[in-house]
C-alpha cells in the first residue's frame, strides 16, 4: 500500500438526537466537533435517525395495506371477478 494516500481511520461518537443515544463506531469520518464520552474526547457527530430510533427497528413502523395502485384496483374491481 501506498503510505500517506488513506484517510485516517479513528473511533467517532454518534449521536443519535431523537434517542439521545450515543454510539462509538470506528469511521474515517473527520469533523471539528468533539465530545468527552468515558472520560475519552472523541469527533462527534450527531444524527437525526440511527437503529434506536428508525420506526422500523423499534417496531413501531405503520403499514398501510390501503395504499398503493394494487389496494386501489382491488378496492375498485376486486370484488366483480370474486363471483362465478
Amino acid at each position: 500500500m501506498k503510505p500517506n494516500i488513506h484517510p485516517s481511520y479513528q473511533q467517532v461518537v454518534f449521536h443519535d438526537t431523537a434517542a439521545d443515544k450515543f454510539f462509538i463506531i470506528g469511521s474515517t469520518l473527520s469533523t471539528s466537533r468533539t465530545i468527552e464520552l468515558k472520560g475519552i474526547t472523541y469527533p462527534y457527530v450527531p444524527i437525526d435517525v440511527s437503529s434506536e430510533s428508525h420506526p422500523f427497528y423499534t417496531g413501531k413502523q405503520k403499514v398501510n395495506k390501503s395504499d398503493g395502485r394494487v389496494a386501489k384496483f382491488n378496492q375498485r374491481f376486486g370484488v366483480l371477478g370474486s363471483k362465478k
